[in-house]
């Protein structure tokens, strides 16, 4: 099989480490991160005029890409740089509105691709536990004569970037108990609608989230995404976007702190001797980086398989490396910094910071014990299927 790029995605690549490495140096980078906005608007119009965010989206919806090795591309040079600016809500949220939006809806795509809008999605609760039907949030029909909108009650938590979002995409329940599939609806709300009330906070790994109130927010009945109820595979849709890019990210991240370690045990003597010679550091660095190929397998098969037609195969895959992911992440993480020693937990070092993200990437979109659960589940009602 062949694992190069093409020729577009190599070019893109390179535009985005590039611009990366001269406009968002470790030390701009964390000035960015514990700013009040927890990221640059700047920066991310940026991107959006490098068609960064456009690469995100298929040329349907106005982008020019939108598979899932272009999602895998621009998230991995993003990890590299720990960027933190608002990307993966824009690949769900588009993600979400392109699968199940009506024209009108779909109109805001250009807005997302070009900068215009910073898009949030909103979708957890405190106490989700990661599991993707669990929705307690409520949506009732407002029944107001013949403008039949919405009204909302409830709260998501950790929104990343959801201080600074223009627009949220909320899920809540119109139907059913707090756990069904069936009975979940998506909604987008604007960030200055009546009632919305956002408390945000510093990240533990840079940048910043926010909780969300709902306290009967008044929707129009334009608001609603998709038919009403059957919101559960636009939503599976959308958080296997950002999965993959969750995945991809990572990678990034543990490339720039394997060169980081390995640039370290080089340069750094110890009883006059390069610590990089020494045999048991070596077969440690030779463990660490088959395991990094092995990530990188996983995201390579997960970015394949994102576009397939077969459900269970695609979230098999996004499941497989997430697990990976975080197991592996949380690898890295720790190698890295025992092999630089004290100085590894230093934190004018950008290698903690690195160690930080992938830790916290675990914690997204469902931990490595979630995707195990979830790759096994998906197995069985695929032996289910074969039966049947």
């Amino acid at each position: 099989m062949n694992f190069e790029h093409t020729e577009d995605r190599r070019m893109l690549a390179d535009s985005l480490n590039r611009f990366i490495s001269e406009q968002y140096a470790f030390d701009a980078r964390d000035r960015i991160a514990k700013s009040e906005h927890g990221f640059s608007k700047e920066i991310f119009q940026q991107f959006a005029e490098l068609g960064v965010i456009g690469a995100l989206f298929s040329e349907a919806d106005g982008g020019f890409g939108g598979g899932g090795f272009d999602i895998a591309v621009v998230f991995e040079a993003l990890g590299r740089g720990l960027v933190v600016e608002p990307l993966l809500g824009a690949v769900m949220v588009g993600e979400a509105i392109s699968a199940s939006g009506n024209d009108a809806q779909k109109e805001k795509l250009g807005d997302i691709i070009n900068g215009a809008v910073v898009a949030a999605f909103a979708h957890d609760e405190a106490d989700t536990h990661y599991e993707r039907t669990r929705v307690a949030t409520k949506a009732e029909r407002s029944n107001n004569g013949s403008d039949s909108g919405w009204v909302l009650h409830g709260a998501k938590a950790v929104v990343p970037q959801g201080e600074q979002a223009d627009l949220f995409l909320v899920s809540a329940r119109t139907s059913g108990n707090v756990d069904d599939e069936a009975g979940i609806s998506l909604f987008l709300v604007p960030a200055k609608t009546a009632g919305l009330t956002v408390r945000g906070c510093p990240a533990i790994d840079g940048g910043r989230v926010a909780e969300l109130s709902f306290d009967g927010v008044k929707l129009g009945a334009d608001a609603l995404l998709g038919a009403e109820g059957q919101g559960h595979a636009t939503l599976e849709r959308a958080i296997g976007r950002g999965v993959l890019a969750l995945c991809a990210e990572a990678l990034g991240a543990m490339e720039a702190a394997k060169s980081a370690t390995l640039d370290y045990l080089r340069t750094r003597k110890q009883f006059g001797t390069l610590i990089g010679s020494f045999q048991a550091l070596q077969h440690r660095m030779a463990d660490l980086l088959l395991e990094i190929e092995q990530a990188r397998s996983a995201v390579i098969n997960a970015a394949a398989a994102i576009d397939t037609g077969d459900r269970v195969t695609r979230e098999r895959a996004l499941s497989a490396a997430k697990f990976s992911i975080g197991r592996i992440g949380a690898l890295v993480a720790q190698e890295s910094i025992q092999m630089h020693g004290g100085i590894g937990m230093t934190w004018e070092l950008p290698l903690p910071h690195y160690a930080k993200r992938l830790v916290m990437i675990d914690h997204q979109l469902g931990d490595e014990d979630h995707h195990l659960q979830r790759y096994i589940a998906l197995g069985k009602e695929s032996g289910k299927e074969v039966a049947a």
